[in-house]
């Protein structure tokens, strides 16, 4: 077939006084021209040698038919028709002997009149860099497999941090999987400084070696593992760069120190970390020997460092608990973790404390199990929480069934006086209203109790005349129940005064007083409601309801005597009790 030079690159070459078949001829590069049908029309000396053809049996095919990929060739002629350049675009090609070459295909179109008329296509043989990048991948590969089989601990990372490669003597060490492109400088859970404050990962020395771009030697570090467990080691980060000096990544090793500090006193065993911890860190052999002893065992146990390190575990139970440290002793042998067990632990003084306990093995540098570490938390509060909230249980389970039997004789006995069921029900909700105030008051106390002067003022409220009401009294807090029993009292007073007496209208007074005498070590309260200037007072009902509860409820319930008299012109009513039954103060002191 005849060579064909496109017009539009001859009239280029020839306008520059250079010789277009020269040019294409000897270009070091492959060429080749094909027409917009994708057939080649011209072809040079380099591609040829490149794919072993003579110009005869390339010339006039279809390119397509020397792809591998026909898809790519697809694409590429889709893109010259539509204008574009297309650069670098990777493709393989098959030779005369049947092998494949790896190029680089850059190609543009010359138009005419909007149509394709042929492209230029340039084709650089990358056969040799694909071998060398399959070597390199091999090399790397090997390189894995040496690190795979080393009993050190090396894992790399990009330029960014993240984790990319990590052996099984690094994913051992650390006790856990690192996760590939997302853990960073890391494998290890937490890490400490030798002095035992946390160490941030993004502080590690890996990640100073890659920000700073420099190695990191020297230093050392405690990890610890998800288990709980530490150990030392002695870190090697070292920066990773291109052949043009940028930073690719690092490679770090890890060097356990774990046998080396083995040998070392129980101040280095102990890190700094079980130091500063609140709770009673300590390890012991599987024998129940005490090895280390923190400043949390001493303030919990009161037993110095050197009184415990070398004695028995078992200094610290109490007889009844002796038979836990085989139990706890055979499932740390199998290397079980003994987690929230809680128990009870005596203290050098003799008191027993109820503490939570961790209990995790201690292997050596080959992994044996050695000993055990315990955490020992004080749950002193959190049990006497417990204890708090089963006694208020319990007197509320006792207010409630006193309640339940208050308010049966309150319906009976108003059931017993009332003319209609209208009436009735409105004393009912008026006396239960009366105790739940008296609640209101115990509660908003915790039912420590209520003094006496607010549970007048309390029960004195729903009538709108406290202001007629004068106190007198020393200060005087009330059992919850006195503030029952005598709220109670005082609402029957109140809803009498308001129906007969000073509380229905605006004249006469009410004085409240109250004091406590001891006489031969024996204290008594006195009480006096004392109304006068009032309406004027006929009688009073002596089986009445309210009667019933200010002569006889509420003193039989303070232990103590009461009643009402009257006059014309007042009403009285009086309370003694001794003080045990009526003031909180005066019962918890003694």
């Amino acid at each position: 077939m005849e060579k064909v030079s496109p017009p539009g690159l001859a009239n280029d070459f020839a306008s520059s006084a250079i010789n277009y078949e020269d040019f294409f001829e000897n270009a070091a590069v492959g060429l080749h021209i094909v027409n917009a049908d994708g057939r080649i029309v011209d072809v040079n000396t380099a591609e040829l040698r490149m794919l072993g053809y003579e110009r005869a049996e390339y010339m006039g095919q279809e390119i397509a038919a020397f792809y591998e990929d026909k898809t790519v060739i697809q694409d590429v002629m889709n893109r010259l028709a539509h204008g574009e350049k297309v650069h670098r675009c990777p493709a393989r090609l098959r030779a005369r002997d049947g092998s494949v070459k790896h190029v680089e295909v850059s190609s543009i179109g010359h138009f005419k009149d909007g149509r394709l008329i042929h492209t230029l296509c340039f084709t650089v043989d990358v056969t040799p860099l694909k071998a060398a990048e399959q070597v390199i991948g091999q090399q790397e590969q090997r390189f894995h497999q040496v690190l795979d089989a080393l009993p050190v601990a090396v894992y790399t990372t990009d330029a960014d941090g993240k984790i990319t490669y990590y052996n099984q003597a690094a994913a051992a060490l650390a006790g856990r999987e690192p996760k590939i492109g997302q853990d960073k400088w890391c494998v290890t859970f937490r890490l400490f400084t030798p002095d035992g404050e946390e160490l941030p990962h993004d502080q590690c020395p890996m990640a100073i070696a890659l920000k700073e771009n420099r190695p990191i030697r020297g230093v050392e570090a405690i990890g610890q593992r998800p288990d709980g467990s530490f150990f030392p080691f002695m870190p090697f980060p070292t920066p990773l760069r291109n052949d043009r000096g940028e930073l690719t990544g690092a490679v770090n090793m890890l060097l356990d120190l774990t046998d080396r500090k083995r040998g070392e006193d129980a101040a280095q065993h102990l890190s700094a970390v079980v130091e500063s911890s609140f709770d009673a860190i300590i390890s012991k052999t599987l024998e129940g020997f005490i090895r280390t002893w923190n400043k949390g065992a001493e303030r919990l146990f009161g037993y110095t460092a050197k009184e415990a390190i070398g004695q028995h575990i078992t200094m610290l139970f109490p007889p009844e608990h002796v038979d836990e440290e085989p139990m706890i002793i055979e499932r740390i042998r199998r290397g079980e973790r003994v987690e929230s067990f809680e128990t009870v632990r005596r203290r050098k003084d003799g008191t027993d404390i109820p503490v939570s306990l961790t209990i995790s093995p201690v292997r050596d540098g080959i992994g044996r199990i050695v000993g055990a570490s315990k955490i020992a938390r004080d749950i002193t509060a959190a049990k006497e929480s417990e204890e708090r909230i089963r006694m208020l249980m319990r007197e509320v389970n006792h207010r409630v069934k006193n309640q339940y039997a208050v308010i049966l004789s309150m319906i009976r006995e108003t059931n017993k006086r009332s003319e209609s069921p209208d009436i009735f029900e409105k004393r009912v909700r008026e006396r239960i209203m009366a105790l739940s105030r008296s609640h209101d008051l115990l509660v908003s106390a915790d039912w420590k109790g209520a003094t006496l002067a607010d549970l007048v003022l309390d029960q004195a409220k729903p009538f709108g005349r406290e202001d007629a009401i004068s106190l007198r009294g020393p200060p005087i807090v009330l059992t919850p129940n006195a503030v029952q029993y005598l709220g109670i009292a005082f609402h029957e007073l109140c809803t009498n005064s308001a129906k007969y007496g000073v509380l229905s209208g605006h004249r006469g007074s009410i004085a409240l007083t109250w004091d406590v005498t001891n006489q031969d070590g024996a204290h008594t309260f006195h009480l006096e409601w004392t109304e006068k200037d009032g309406p004027e007072v006929k009688t009073i009902a002596h089986d009445g309801f309210g009667t019933v509860v200010l002569n006889r409820v509420a003193p039989e319930a303070l232990n103590g005597i009461g009643g009402v008299t009257y006059d014309p012109d007042r009403v009285v009513w009086s309370l003694r009790a001794p003080m045990a039954f009526v003031a909180a103060a005066q019962r918890d002191a003694s």
